[in-house]
C-alpha cells in the first residue's frame, strides 16, 4: 500500500467500514478529504484539487471526470450514480436536503441530487410563494426535507429571513399542490408571489392581424402565461410568463407560426437572404394551364387535376395555418379561405376554388411585402451606429466590436465617422450632425466636456470620446425600444375595430351556414347555388382590411415621426394629438433660450460690488435660470461671494442666506411686498425694467431695498417660426405660461407670436391654468421640459416635453418627446397626427364600404368566389398602401 500524505487539514468521512482508500502515488492538496465504503472506490482523477471530496456508496462509484475542480463534492446515493460532468465548477455540491458535514460532503434519506442553477431544465416550472408561521431557522429546514421526498419537485429552497420558499418542479400542476403539501407538516403558505419575466420575440408567418389573435388565444391558454399581446403591424410577442424562451417558442410553434427572441435594439448577425417561396408562382402555373386547357379538346379530367395541384399548392400554408386556428378556437380569415375553396372543390367549382387559393396567396404575398417595408422603417435606425469603433489599448488604438467595448474605454473618432456610443468628449472639438437622433437640420457644435449620441456624424475635427452607455443602453437603443413599445400599443380606434371584428366575423360565419342550409331546404333554388353564395359570405366575413386599418397607420406614423426626432409613445397618444385644440408653453427654455443674462444692475447705495457679492451669495445655492445668470454675471467681473449660512429657496418667490448675522433676501417684488417693505422710490426702475421684457430680483434686508438687477431671456430664432407654422396646422389657441410679471410676460408673449398668456404663476399655478383652459371646451397639450414642469405635463390631455436626447426622464415621462431642445418638430407632429386621424378614417370606411358592397352583390348572384377573395385581399392591399404614405411624408 502506497503512502498517502496526510495534511492537518485533510479530514475523511467514513462509512459503514470505515475503509481507507488508497491510490497510488496520490496526494491530495490543502483541504482535501476522502470518503471510504464497504467496497472500495475507485477514482479516476488524476488530481484532486483543494477542498475536493470523494463520497462512496453502498455499491460501487466511479468519478470519471478528469478533474475534479476546487470546493467541488460529489455526494452517496443508494443507486451508485455516477458523477458524470467532466469538470465540475467551483463551490458545485450535489445536495439534497439533508445537512452538509465538515468535509463538504452531503449524504441524504432519499439520495436525491440537487441540481445546480446550470443544470435545470429550462422545461422546469418556477413559483415563490410566502410561508407564514415559521419559528426559527430549523422549520426552514423541515420544509426544505420535507418537500425533497416529492420526486417531482427538483428544488425546495426557503429563506427563513424573508419568509420566502421557492420551488421549481417538473410542472405547475405540482406546483398548485404545494400548499397542500407544506400544509400537512403544520406551516401556511400564503398567495405566490409569481415572479413574471417580461420579454418580446419576433413572430414569422403572419398574414394579418386574425394570425396574431390565434396567437394570442394559444399562449393565454397556457398555465405559465399570464399575458400575451402580438401586434401584426410589428411582427411582435409582448409576453409575460414564468416559462423558458424554447417553451415560448415551441408553444408558438404549435399555434402555426415561428418566434424567436428579440434582440431588443441590438446589432443582429447577418442574416443568408431566405429562398423565394414559389408556392404562389406554381399555383398560378397550374391555375393558368387548367384555365387554358378547359378552351381545348382536352379531356375535362386534366383541368380538373391542374386546379386540384393548384389548390394543394397554394392552399398548403392557409390550410395549416387554419388547422392551428381552429385548434386554438380561433375563426380566422386562414380558416374561412380554406373552408371557401374546399368548399368550392366539393361542389365541382374547380377553377373557383384554385382561383381563390392563388388570389388569396398572391394578396398575402403582397401585404407582407409591403408590411416589411412599415416594420423596416424602425429597423433600419439600427444600421445608423456602426458595428466597429476605434478604442484606445495602452498606447495604440485598435478596432473593436461595439458590443465588447465597456463604459469607460476611450474612442477615436475621426472626421466623418459616426459615433459608435454614447459618451463624453475629452478631447478636441467638432460638429457633428444630430439629425438621427434630434431630427435637427443643422449641424451643433461640440466641444470637451459635451455629450455625443451613437449614430451621429462627427464632420469636421477629430475627437476623443469616453465611453459612458454600453450598445444596449444607448439613446439610440432607447429610441428603437420605446417606438416599437409604442408601436404595439393599440389605440383606442384600433380597440374598437378589433371588438367590432371579433363580434362580425362569427355572425356572418353563422350566416352563411344557415345560407348553405336553410334556402335549399325550404325549396328555394338548388343546394349548390345557395352553398355557392354560403361560400362567398365566407370570404366576405373575413374583416381583414378593417383589422389592419389602424395598426399599419399608426405604425407608419410613429416611424415617421421617429426619424425626425419625436417619440410617440403610442397610438393613443398619436390620435390626442391630432385632436388637440389648445397647446400651452412653458416660457422658460421652451419659447425661450433658458439663459437668461444680466441687462441691467441698480445699486441704490453706490456699492455695486457689495451688492453683486450679497446677490452671489445668495444666488450661488440656487439652480434657478435666473439665480444661474446672476451667478455667472459676478463670476465674469471677479466678484467672490461672502460668508453665508441658512441658505433658504422661497418658492416662486425667491431665495434668502445669512451674512454676519444679516438676513439677505434675493427675489421678486411680491416677496418683498409681503415683508411690509415701501417699493414707492424703486417702482420707476422696476417698471422701466418690466416694460423691456426683463424679470427684475431685488436685493435687499427685511427693512430695506438694497439694488436692482434686471435679467433677459432671449426667445429662440426658431421659436417664432414654430408658432406660425402650428396655427397654419390648425390650432386655434397657443398659450404661454410663465411666473414672470405681466409687463414681462406681455411682451414676451408678443414677440413669440402666441394668442395668451398667464403670468405670475407659481409652479402649482400651472396647473390651475391648464384645467382653466379644459374648463373653457380646449384639448389642451402642455409643452414643458418634462421635469419642472411634470404636474402640468400630467394634467394636460397631452404632455409633449422637450430636449429627450440624453435625458432619460423626459423620455420616460411624457406622451410625446421632441427629441431636439427646441420646437422646430412640434408643427410636423401635430400635422402627422393629423393626417394620420384622417387616413384612419378612410381606411376604415374603405373596409366597411367594400364589405357591405360585396355582402349585397351575393344574393343577386353578381359576385364570384374569386371576385370575394379580391374584394377583401384587395381592401386590404389599398388600406396598406394609403396607411404607408404617412412613412413618406416630410
Amino acid at each position: 500500500m502506497s503512502r498517502i500524505e496526510e495534511h492537518p487539514k485533510n479530514s475523511c468521512c467514513s462509512s459503514e467500514s470505515s475503509d481507507i482508500t488508497s491510490t497510488p502515488m496520490l496526494e491530495p492538496d490543502t483541504n482535501a478529504s476522502c470518503c471510504g465504503t464497504t467496497e472500495k472506490d475507485s477514482p479516476n482523477t488524476s488530481t484532486i484539487e483543494k477542498d475536493s471530496a470523494c463520497c462512496g456508496t453502498s455499491e460501487k462509484k466511479k468519478s470519471i471526470s478528469g478533474t475534479i475542480e476546487e470546493e467541488n463534492a460529489c455526494c452517496s446515493t443508494s443507486d451508485g450514480d455516477r458523477l458524470s460532468s467532466s469538470i465540475s465548477e467551483k463551490e458545485s455540491t450535489c445536495c439534497s436536503t439533508s445537512e452538509k458535514n465538515n468535509s463538504g460532503c452531503c449524504s441524504s434519506e432519499q439520495g436525491a441530487e440537487e441540481k445546480s442553477k446550470q443544470n435545470i431544465s429550462p422545461s422546469l416550472a418556477l413559483r415563490t410563494y410566502k410561508v407564514e408561521g415559521m419559528d426559527c431557522p430549523s422549520c426552514a429546514a423541515t420544509i426544505e426535507k420535507s418537500l425533497g421526498k416529492n420526486e417531482s419537485i427538483q428544488s425546495a429552497e426557503v429563506n427563513y429571513g424573508t419568509g420566502k420558499l421557492k420551488v421549481e418542479a417538473s410542472s405547475v400542476a405540482v406546483l398548485d399542490e404545494v400548499p397542500k403539501l407544506v400544509g400537512k407538516i403544520g406551516f401556511d403558505i400564503a398567495a405566490p408571489v409569481v415572479n413574471y419575466q417580461a420579454e418580446t420575440y419576433v413572430i414569422e408567418g403572419m398574414d394579418c392581424g386574425s394570425c396574431a389573435q390565434t396567437i394570442e388565444k394559444h399562449l393565454s391558454q397556457h398555465p405559465d402565461v399570464k399575458e400575451a399581446r402580438v401586434n401584426f403591424s410589428t411582427g411582435k410577442l409582448h409576453i409575460q410568463h414564468t416559462a423558458s424562451p424554447d417553451v415560448i417558442m415551441k408553444e408558438v410553434e404549435k399555434s402555426g407560426f415561428k418566434a424567436s427572441v428579440d434582440s431588443k435594439g441590438k446589432r443582429e448577425e447577418t442574416v443568408k437572404s431566405k429562398p423565394k417561396d414559389l408556392r404562389t408562382t406554381i399555383s398560378g402555373s397550374f391555375l393558368g394551364l387548367g384555365f387554358i386547357s378547359s378552351f381545348t379538346a382536352l379531356p375535362e379530367m386534366l383541368s380538373v387535376m391542374f386546379y386540384a395541384v393548384s389548390i394543394l399548392v397554394g392552399g398548403y400554408k392557409p390550410a395549416k395555418s387554419a388547422f392551428y386556428s381552429i385548434k386554438s378556437g380561433s375563426l380566422d380569415m386562414n380558416v374561412l379561405m380554406a373552408s371557401a375553396a374546399l368548399g368550392a372543390a366539393l361542389i365541382g367549382e374547380w377553377f373557383e376554388g384554385a382561383m381563390v387559393v392563388w388570389l388569396f396567396a398572391l394578396g398575402n404575398m403582397l401585404q407582407n411585402r409591403s408590411i416589411e417595408r412599415t416594420r423596416d422603417s424602425i429597423r433600419s435606425l439600427i444600421d445608423l451606429t456602426p458595428s466597429e469603433a476605434t478604442v484606445k489599448s495602452g498606447s495604440e488604438w485598435i478596432k473593436k466590436s461595439v458590443e465588447e467595448i465597456t463604459i469607460g474605454e476611450v474612442l477615436l473618432i475621426k472626421p466623418g465617422e459616426k459615433v459608435p456610443l454614447d459618451g463624453e468628449i475629452i478631447s478636441g472639438a467638432s460638429s457633428l450632425n444630430q439629425a438621427p437622433i434630434t431630427g435637427e437640420s443643422l449641424p451643433v457644435d461640440k466641444k470637451q466636456g459635451d455629450e455625443v449620441f451613437a449614430g451621429t456624424i462627427n464632420e469636421h475635427g477629430s475627437i476623443q470620446v469616453k465611453v459612458t452607455k454600453l450598445v444596449e443602453d444607448t439613446t439610440i437603443a432607447n429610441i428603437i425600444h420605446l417606438v416599437e413599445e409604442a408601436q404595439a400599443k393599440k389605440a383606442p380606434t384600433q380597440a374598437f375595430v378589433d371588438r367590432f371584428a371579433s363580434v362580425y366575423t362569427p355572425i356572418v360565419f353563422i350566416l352563411a351556414l344557415l345560407i348553405m342550409v336553410f334556402p335549399p331546404l325550404l325549396g328555394f333554388g338548388t343546394w349548390g347555388d345557395w352553398i355557392y353564395k354560403g361560400l362567398a359570405l365566407l370570404v366576405v366575413a373575413c374583416p381583414c382590411a378593417l383589422v389592419i386599418s389602424t395598426p399599419v397607420a399608426i405604425v407608419s406614423a410613429i416611424g415617421n415621426a421617429a426619424k425626425n426626432g419625436v417619440l410617440i409613445k403610442g397610438g393613443t397618444f398619436l390620435e390626442k394629438a391630432g385632436a388637440i385644440t389648445a397647446m400651452a408653453f412653458d416660457k422658460t427654455g421652451t419659447l425661450t433660450e433658458g439663459k437668461p443674462r444680466v441687462t441691467q444692475l441698480i445699486d441704490l447705495n453706490n456699492n455695486r460690488d457689495d451688492l453683486l457679492a450679497i446677490a452671489r451669495t445668495i444666488e450661488e445655492h440656487s439652480t434657478h435660470p435666473i439665480a444661474s445668470a446672476i451667478t455667472s454675471y459676478a463670476e465674469e467681473r471677479h466678484i467672490s461671494a461672502q460668508n453665508g449660512t441658512d441658505y433658504e429657496a422661497i418658492a416662486g418667490k425667491g431665495a434668502k442666506a445669512v451674512i454676519d448675522g444679516v438676513e439677505y433676501f434675493a427675489g421678486n417684488p411680491k416677496l418683498f411686498k409681503e415683508m411690509n417693505i415701501a417699493l414707492d422710490k424703486v417702482n420707476g426702475e422696476i417698471h422701466s425694467i418690466q416694460n423691456d421684457g426683463g424679470s427684475i430680483v431685488l436685493v435687499g434686508t427685511r427693512k430695506k431695498v438694497l439694488g436692482i438687477i434686471g435679467v433677459s431671456d432671449t426667445i429662440r430664432e426658431i421659436t417664432v417660426q414654430s408658432i406660425q407654422h402650428l396655427k397654419q396646422a390648425g390650432l386655434n389657441e397657443l398659450v404661454m405660461l410663465t411666473g414672470d410679471n405681466d409687463g414681462t410676460a406681455k411682451k414676451i408673449a408678443s414677440s413669440a407670436g402666441v394668442d395668451r398668456y398667464f403670468s405670475e404663476l407659481l409652479p402649482e399655478d400651472k396647473v390651475k391654468a391648464i384645467k382653466e383652459l379644459q374648463a373653457e371646451g380646449k384639448r389642451v397639450a402642455m409643452v414643458g421640459d418634462g421635469i419642472n414642469d411634470a404636474p402640468a405635463l400630467a394634467t394636460a390631455d397631452l404632455g409633449i416635453a422637450m430636449g429627450g436626447a440624453g435625458t432619460d426622464t423626459a423620455m420616460e415621462t411624457a406622451d410625446i418627446v421632441l427629441m431636439a431642445d427646441n420646437l422646430e418638430k412640434l408643427p410636423h407632429t401635430v400635422r402627422l397626427s393629423r393626417r394620420t386621424l384622417a387616413i384612419i378614417k378612410q381606411n376604415v370606411w374603405f373596409s366597411l364600404i367594400t364589405k357591405f358592397a360585396a355582402l349585397l352583390l351575393i344574393f343577386p348572384g353578381l359576385l364570384t368566389l374569386w371576385m370575394a377573395v379580391l374584394a377583401d385581399t384587395g381592401a386590404a392591399l389599398v388600406v396598406i398602401i394609403n396607411s404607408m404614405r404617412l412613412l413618406r411624408q416630410k
